[in-house]
């Protein structure tokens, strides 16, 4: 016989049926004469020595016995031939479609009407389009470092994709010039919005006015984004934010904790701010930095002197009536306080517990969405 094909190259492997007619020919036998010794129909026969049909389990076993072989060798012969034979362009598709998931969350961009589905070569082009590159293998990397439940010496694909989204919508939110000196000064203007939900209404229009873009940007899954400092270039910030928690203190937080970095010219994703929906701990691991804009932004919103002597002159005994007294005093709403007080029961114990008051973490996701460039929730501003 000739050498197992099993051991050549693509390009080398026959079809088994010229092994079968290696074997007819030593033997001196005709396709006849194999039909009758297997029992099949002479067409058959003729049809798999000329690779038109393929081996099945029943022949292979025929083959074995006529031959004095194994049923196995012509089984692998047969898949090795079906192998090599494959359309190329086929197992091409493949490694390029496993090439570009591994590079950006194809399916979920598509649902979010990110990038248009289609064939391969589409797909390529409209992740070309949205990462701004034409070799996907050069995507230009956001400045920003991660606060997140990942590790952070990388940024997860669906995390730049939802960066590069951000920055895509606020290039189509009209702001002025930016000042971070102005915007210092403008923080305290901010935080009198704190007191009432509704005044959420008015963040985006004011941050426009001091240079700031707002956009709102539903988190992809797994990223654990809850708000991004980025930059359209030196002189025009954008705060990103995916309202991932719908609460006021989360909203807050976040909203604050970014304009504390685009005051300071940081550029940073940051999540798991406070505690989670469920009231878990479920802070990431955390830089020097990160801490110091989270107690910066939890200071601005509760003055730190003013909260450590309602903690020393309540705990444990907080009430609800307590909690709301405090937060009209400052100037805040009760929720803030209380999820203040949520954080500072899972750092120390001397807070309230994540279960208690809850029902004044109102939610405001509602009063916000919309009122700027918005992906999410019903909101799909195309692909841009």
């Amino acid at each position: 016989m000739k050498t197992d094909m099993t051991n050549r190259s693509p390009a080398e492997i026959f079809p088994p049926g010229e092994y079968i007619q290696d074997e007819l020919d030593a033997r001196g036998w005709t396709q006849d004469d194999l039909a009758q010794i297997l029992g099949r129909p002479l067409n058959a026969v003729n049809q798999i020595i000329k690779g038109k049909r393929g081996i099945t389990p029943e022949t292979a076993r025929g083959l074995g016995a006529a031959f004095g072989t194994s049923a196995e060798m012509w089984m692998n012969l047969e898949n090795a031939y079906q192998l090599a034979n494959l359309e190329s362009d086929k197992h091409n598709e493949v490694s390029r479609r496993a090439r570009l998931f591994s590079i950006a969350p194809v399916n979920e961009m598509v649902r979010r009407g990110w990038i248009a589905s289609g064939n391969i070569d589409q797909l390529e082009d409209g992740l070309q389009r949205f990462f701004s590159t034409s070799d996907l293998d050069r995507i230009q990397p956001l400045s920003m470092a991660a606060r997140k439940s990942t590790s952070y010496e990388e940024t997860t694909s669906p995390q730049l994709a939802w960066g590069y989204r951000a920055l895509r919508l606020a290039r189509a939110v009209q702001a002025g010039g930016f000042s971070a000196s102005r915007l210092a000064n403008e923080l305290p203007k901010l935080r009198a919005l704190a007191e009432h939900p509704e005044n959420i209404r008015k963040i985006p229009l004011l941050l426009a006015s001091w240079g700031v873009r707002l956009v709102l940007v539903s988190h992809l899954e797994k990223t654990r984004i809850d708000g991004a400092t980025l930059w359209l270039d030196a002189q025009n910030p954008v705060v990103a934010m995916s309202l991932r928690f719908d609460r006021i203190d989360y909203f807050w937080h976040t909203l604050i904790h970014e304009l504390i970095h685009v005051k300071k010219s940081h550029a940073t994703i940051d999540s798991d701010l406070v505690s989670d929906a469920k009231g878990e701990r479920g802070l990431a691991e955390t830089t020097e930095l990160e801490q110091s804009v989270n107690t910066e932004a939890a200071a601005l919103l509760v003055q730190r002197d003013k909260l450590e002597s309602f903690i020393i002159r309540t705990s444990p005994l907080y009430s609800r009536e307590k909690v709301v007294r405090f937060a009209q005093a400052n100037g805040v709403h009760p929720g803030i306080v209380v999820g203040q007080l949520h954080h500072r029961y899972l750092q120390s114990g001397d807070g309230i517990p994540p279960k208690n008051f809850r029902d004044l973490l109102v939610p405001v996701r509602q009063l916000i969405i919309g009122q700027t460039i918005t992906d999410g929730w019903g909101h799909n501003p195309g692909a841009f």
